[in-house]
């Protein structure tokens, strides 16, 4: 199961007098990231580099910033990927303090700032949502309506015309449950759209 993170965490290593300022937050995709890292160079003009990391709903992305091929943003990335993280940016800024690291060094550093941020991060699981739509008789509105109710659902809308139409949000794995004890409860009178 994937997971997410509440709240951005933070972490800071000095490593051979480098600073490694260290961020894992929650962001929606590749967009929201840019706009993040954007704000992070706005906010340390003076860092060496910003690398960056990111797991977000399919997208991927590593990122170097200058620094030697594979040293910074895959090694976040592999963190990420290793917690099972989705929708989560890894960011570390660095200050470079005059002593080389080696690529080695460089690997450990930036996957060890991400690791700690991440030792501070509250995780939550991720829960897909999907969309269910069907058609029912009149009669049996109350009774879909008490099953989205005990099931947890979310009712997105609803249509009165010839029948009632609904437009039903639940998890994932919840929906096949769900889709058959309404069927059979219903007697054969709902009609679901296709998916």
């Amino acid at each position: 199961m994937p997971w997410n993170i509440a709240a951005p965490a933070h972490s800071e290593l000095l490593i051979r007098k480098s600073r490694f300022i260290g961020c894992v937050q929650p962001v929606a995709g590749r967009a929201e990231a840019r706009e993040v890292v954007a704000s992070l160079w706005a906010q340390h003009p003076s860092a060496s580099h910003v690398c960056w990391a990111l797991l977000a709903g399919g997208e991927s992305a590593a990122v170097d910033d200058g620094e030697p091929g594979g040293t910074a943003g895959r090694p976040m990335l592999d963190v990420l990927r290793l917690q099972d993280l989705d929708g989560v940016l890894a960011t570390v800024v660095r200050y470079y303090g005059g002593i080389p690291l080696g690529a080695g060094g460089l690997v450990r550093a930036y996957s060890d700032s991400v690791a700690q941020a991440l030792r501070q991060a509250e995780r939550i699981p991720v829960v897909r949502l999907c969309r269910l739509a069907c058609d029912a008789p009149y009669a049996l509105e109350g009774m879909i309506r008490r099953a989205i109710e005990r099931e947890g659902a979310r009712l997105e809308a609803v249509a009165h015309g010839e029948q009632v139409s609904f437009e039903i949000v639940l998890p994932e794995q919840a929906a096949s449950g769900f889709r058959a004890q309404v069927s059979e409860a219903g007697q054969g009178r709902i009609v679901w759209a296709e998916e």
